[in-house]
């Protein structure tokens, strides 16, 4: 028998200490609960993996900012996009001329000064700025136009 997917509503940004207090009651009371997921930028969810509806609902008695299981089970495919984490190979070296593609720097011509791999981050300094102040920007905010190197880029 497969196991289920439950969506259990809880107060907004209370999704750890919820899961603190469920994980800490699936120990307690030996439930069949295996995991509890708190999705990344999904506010106010967490999603209980277990054997049963009774199980799942279970686990979360008596816990505060537990608000209650949504009626329908969630299929897999539902969140699995919320679950796994891309690793993007990433194609930019310091000292790159990159242009900035969003926000307010938008069509600035920017060099790479450092690159945060874990926080899919790069710190720039604007190239038309008077003074150079350091800048952090999402890596997908950037798009290489020039390297020092021989290497050629590929569009």
């Amino acid at each position: 028998m497969e196991n289920k997917i439950f969506a259990l509503r809880t107060t907004a940004n209370r999704e750890d200490q919820v899961i603190d207090f469920v994980t800490a009651n699936v120990q307690k009371k030996q439930l069949e609960v295996y995991s509890v997921i708190r999705p990344h930028g999904l506010r106010g969810y967490v999603f209980l993996e277990a054997k049963s509806r009774q199980e799942a609902e279970e686990s979360f008695k008596g816990v505060p900012y537990a608000r209650g299981l949504l009626p329908n089970e969630i299929e897999y495919k539902e969140i699995e996009h919320m679950l796994e984490q891309v690793k993007r190979e990433v194609n930019i070296q310091k000292g790159d001329i990159v242009e900035i593609i969003t926000g307010p720097f938008k069509r600035e011509k920017a060099k790479i000064t450092r690159i945060d791999t874990q926080k899919e981050e790069v710190v720039v300094e604007l190239l038309e700025a008077a003074v150079p102040i350091p800048i952090t920007v999402k890596l997908d905010a950037v798009k290489v136009i020039r390297r020092d190197t021989e290497e050629e880029i590929k569009e």
